[in-house]
């Protein structure tokens, strides 16, 4: 077997060891015997939140296992062909079987990753809020933008996408955004977004055609569960109403019934603008409750901690990722290095590679291809 298809090889290997270890491999088929005796309970919908919940746990389990049973099946089919077509001298046969090999050490590799979103709230859906910064009116087009890209990714990964509150512009875009995203491991893929997005472009309002720079904070936390309990002393918290901001239309309500929440401890502000002021109040709450419960990570995880405090203020020197439209094209993640030319692809929302380079390097405390230059 040549050496390009060895090292193939060797990767999905590497890829299905820590599949085996994150799944916890020598018990998992234990654990989804005591799963399926449990879903047969007939009292098990008696308490139909831990029902749900204990078929997701499931569920996860079973797909974990699924997938790595049809990647080590399609690695012995390939690897048997390729053996085969060398001893028969046929290398059309082992050209092709290459091919599905570097396509399988592809998405052994996407496996691997998602196999990392194992925290404690990675599996939760999230919210994310958008800051315009540094930059008036440039800042607040940029706010726009950024809010389109993300939902562009959510809806390609088919998450469901909600927006909780928006402010608008005074001129165009938008001061914030705060949406909702719902879905399988939301929180555990967006998490590292958090932080400030820096653009340069010409800019569209300036009638001299001058490159400006706009700067936009990103700020990512789970949706906390209801299992978990969040306590909230009532005597902490102030609850304004008034009368919301936003432009209108389809995406955002003007009443007089939106809901913001100041935590006096420590300062969090969070806002909700529905229809209904008591449902404002509900999800202005569970907004809150995400926050401390967010902060209550950080304090566990010295490194996510240290993440966000690094973010700083939305201007100069704290970008995460740059974004430059003029003089050249080119996205830069400043953490990872990872970049790429095809700017109108990142606004669109592939940003993956972005999330996957990110998410690696924390795990590992150094980028994917350093770990691997290592070997």
């Amino acid at each position: 077997m040549r050496a390009e298809i060895q090292t193939l090889v060797s990767e999905i290997e590497k890829s299905l060891e820590l599949l085996r270890q994150r799944m916890g491999w020598e018990t998992a088929q234990h654990r989804l015997e005591e799963f399926n005796a449990r879903v047969e309970d007939p009292n098990l919908w008696d308490d139909p939140a831990k029902a749900q919940k204990l078929m997701r746990e499931r569920q996860s389990l079973v797909d974990a296992m699924e997938t790595h049973d049809s990647i080590q099946q399609e690695l012995e089919d390939q690897s048997g062909l390729i053996e085969l077509g060398e001893m028969e001298e046929d290398d059309e046969v082992v050209t092709e079987a290459e091919e599905a090999l570097k396509a399988l050490a592809k998405r052994a590799a996407a496996k691997e990753l998602e196999a990392l979103l194992d925290g404690e709230a990675d599996s939760n859906d999230t919210f994310l809020e958008i800051n315009a910064g540094a930059g008036g009116t440039e800042s607040c087009d940029w706010a726009s933008m950024l809010a389109r890209m993300y939902v562009r990714w959510a809806e390609k990964r088919g998450y469901t996408v909600e927006l909780q509150s928006e402010s608008a512009g005074d001129e165009a875009g938008i001061k914030s955004a705060a949406y909702k995203i719902s879905g399988h491991n939301a929180y555990g893929w967006l998490k590292s977004e958090s932080g400030v997005h820096r653009l340069v472009r010409i800019s569209p309002f300036d009638s001299a055609a001058k490159r400006h720079t706009s700067f936009c904070s990103v700020w990512v936390y789970p949706v906390v569960d209801d299992d978990i309990e969040i306590e909230v002393n009532p005597a902490d918290i102030r609850i304004d109403t008034y009368r919301s901001s936003g432009a209108g239309g389809q995406h955002v309500n003007t009443t007089d019934s939106a809901v913001r929440i100041t935590h006096a401890p420590t300062g969090i502000v969070v806002t909700s603008s529905e229809k209904s002021q008591h449902q404002n109040r509900d999800i202005a709450m569970k907004a809150l409750k995400s926050r401390l419960y967010q902060l209550e990570l950080d304090r566990r995880n010295e490194a996510i901690n240290e993440a966000h405090e690094s973010k700083g203020d939305a201007g100069w020197g704290n970008q995460i990722r740059s974004y430059v439209l003029q003089p050249y094209q080119m996205v830069k993640d400043l953490r990872t290095g990872v970049e790429t030319s095809d700017t109108k692809g990142v606004l669109d929302g592939d940003l993956d590679q972005f999330m996957a380079a990110t998410l690696a390097m924390n795990v590992s405390g150094k980028t994917r291809a350093e770990a691997q230059g290592e070997e």
